[in-house]
């Protein structure tokens, strides 16, 4: 029946901590709430940097246990987003050859020379259109060429598709994640062959592709057992990069928009229809990943909220809100550093590492808590900007309104700077975006709601936003982005 009102768990996995979120949804009604939240804490052994692949599954179960106490034992569809480029790998039995190798584990260091000596760059990105990261799934593959496990491996699985695959015994490889491995041609929404052949890389080890909102199997009988649930409980593929999930959670009006999406990183960008595939584009530093719909997300990574994450546990993590108040009355733009750069990437001492940068640019070096989170929020806001300026540019895209979604969303001092920075009105929410996209897509794909306007209306109806205008300073922003002196 159209008008009924259905319940769909959302498994949301992100780079700090994971989450099962119950979305209830009717033709004119969408309400989210948290049912479980569970840690996401890497573990370095001798050989790297690893996930915790097993306790991220025993969250998603007590997860599942959790979603289906809100509704009796029922929910209508599970669907499972996460970060993107990592993945499992199964032997012939379908056994898990090892804990997943995390993206920021040193093994892809001076990999890219040695694939660009086969693919240069230019190639690379006129086949795939991914902007360089050293961690891409294509990298990591690389490095890996000659390890004992790749040699025993018959299958891989991205993150979400390895979840979903231990719920259901169904494997597949969604899309919009896919698209993030640099493997993918993003005119043909296929497989780029030619790349794979050239590096050796063997796509046979890739189940087969599936798009958001296809079926994904259902979840298994040990699995209703340990859950709780009554079954049948489908499984439906979801945009699994929570990226996509995001951005198809942005309440646009018009596709004059550009999004960014908050959290660990900012995502910033455009949503076209077709990919910026151009030797600029590559030089910008931009990826064109695949969203819903046949949809391009043309966007920029930037570091994110890691930089103050890291912060706060190297100051022992004191109250957030009191910071940010105190971050507030600090001098706007006395010091700014590349959120970009990838010196940043890694763990450990960002404090020191932000003061630093500042010291060899020249500039005032931030010495208290408060100096240097507005440092980090200042040099965040320029590099949305930055990210913001140059999509329109290459894409010959205007826009009238950046939206902001994601855990950034909490942060208003981010938000009014982003639309200073920006001279563009700014509008804030949701925060739970990857969550609420991967709740809709399931719904969709039942008859619930609609196309993507749809779904976007929806959310503009229902979710809780807010609006910052811009307060004239952008001499100020030009000033401080000349300053980085970045081309």
């Amino acid at each position: 029946m159209r008008g009924a009102v259905k319940s769909y768990a959302a498994v949301d996995l992100g780079a700090s901590s994971g989450r099962v979120m119950v979305g209830r949804v009717g033709p004119d009604s969408l309400e989210l709430t948290e049912a479980h939240r569970f840690p996401n804490r890497p573990v370095r052994v001798p050989e790297g940097l690893r996930w915790d692949i097993l306790g991220l599954h025993r969250g998603v179960l007590d997860g599942l246990r959790a979603a289906g106490a809100h509704g009796g034992g029922r929910l209508d569809s599970v669907g499972i987003d996460s970060w993107a480029v990592d993945y499992g790998l199964l032997d012939a039995d379908g056994a898990l050859l090892g804990n997943p190798v995390h993206y920021r584990d040193a093994r892809t260091e001076g990999v890219a020379e040695k694939v660009w000596a086969t693919v240069p760059a230019p190639e690379l990105y006129a086949a795939t259109g991914l902007q360089y990261a050293p961690f891409n799934t294509l990298y990591q593959l690389v490095a890996a060429r000659d390890s004992a496990q790749l040699a025993h491996a018959r299958r891989l699985l991205l993150i979400p598709d390895l979840l979903a695959h231990w719920l259901t015994g169904v494997q597949g490889t969604e899309l919009t994640n896919a698209s993030t491995t640099q493997l993918i041609d993003p005119r043909t929404r296929g497989w780029s062959h030619d790349v794979a052949s050239r590096l050796g890389i063997d796509l046979d080890l890739f189940p087969p592709l599936r798009q958001p909102g296809d079926p994904a199997g259902v979840l298994r009988p040990e699995v209703l057992e340990e859950t709780g649930l009554t079954g049948p409980v489908p499984v439906t593929a979801v945009g699994s990069h929570d990226t996509a999930s995001a951005v198809a959670a942005v309440p646009a009006g018009t596709e004059r928009f550009a999004y960014i999406c908050t959290g660990t990183w900012s995502l910033a960008g455009l949503e076209l229809d077709a990919p910026v595939l151009t030797e600029e584009s590559r030089l910008a530093n931009f990826t064109n990943e695949l969203g819903l719909d046949g949809t391009v997300r043309y966007l920029r990574n930037i570091m994110g909220l890691w930089l103050l994450q890291e912060c706060l546990r190297a100051w022992g993590d004191p109250d957030l809100g009191e910071l940010l108040r105190d971050a507030a009355e600090v001098p706007a733009l006395r010091s700014v550093v590349d959120a970009g750069d990838a010196g940043f990437l890694a763990p450990g001492r960002m404090p020191e590492r932000i003061a630093g940068a500042c010291r060899v640019s020249g500039q005032p070096v931030p010495e208290s808590p408060a100096e240097v989170t507005r440092c980090i929020l200042d040099s965040l806001a320029l590099a949305h900007r930055r990210a913001v300026e140059d999509a329109q540019r290459l894409a010959g895209r205007p826009v009238d309104v950046v939206h902001i979604v994601g855990g950034g969303t909490r942060n208003a001092l981010l938000c009014q700077l982003t639309a200073d920075a920006c001279g563009l009105p700014v509008v804030a929410g949701p925060t739970e975006a990857a969550a609420l996209g991967n709740v809709l897509v399931q719904a969709r794909a039942h008859g619930l709601v609609g196309d993507l306007a749809g779904m976007r209306g929806l959310l503009a109806r229902t979710q809780p936003l807010t609006r910052y205008e811009p307060r004239g300073y952008t001499t100020r922003w030009h000033a401080a982005q000349a300053r980085l002196a970045v081309g």
